[in-house]
């Protein structure tokens, strides 16, 4: 299985993606450091919103197979900048959080267009908490 290593603004849902990837039951705690796991790596959200950090996590992608910016749908701020993933030279996905939270067709659709500006253009639309896109997203992984 490929390593992902997860990338998003904080309270985005990477680390409840993380949980739910392991098949672990889902909890919040901060992730206050990286975290390297055998199928994730899950990044402060700090890491994206200071891009003083922007060097550690081009440093840390080389441990992954797969980089992927995450966004939660029901934010609708971006830290992501235009074309953000061409610093890494592995596949960037985009991975689209908290689809549960009952967001319209209109939240979703700005979410996928902040990750396709981004660079991301491989795109899941997920739920930690209903377990919605994470088969797909476990398929692309295998």
């Amino acid at each position: 299985m490929k390593r992902l290593m997860l990338i998003g603004q904080s309270q985005c849902g990477k680390t409840s993606l993380m949980q739910c990837l392991r098949g672990e039951p889902l909890s919040y705690h901060k992730t206050q450091a990286i975290d390297y796991a055998d199928l994730a790596i899950d990044t402060p959200g700090e890491y994206l919103e200071n891009r003083c950090l922007y060097s550690a996590l081009i440093t840390t992608s080389y441990d992954a197979d797969v980089v992927a910016l995450v966004q939660s749908a029901d934010h609708p701020q971006s830290f992501f900048a235009p074309q953000f993933a061409s610093v890494f030279n592995k596949p960037v996905i985009g991975i689209i959080t908290k689809a549960d939270q009952g967001q319209d067709a209109a939240a979703l659709e700005a979410a996928r267009d902040k990750l396709q500006l981004a660079g991301a253009h491989t795109l899941f639309v997920t739920s930690a908490l209903t377990r919605e896109g994470i088969a797909p997203l476990l398929d692309y992984l295998n």
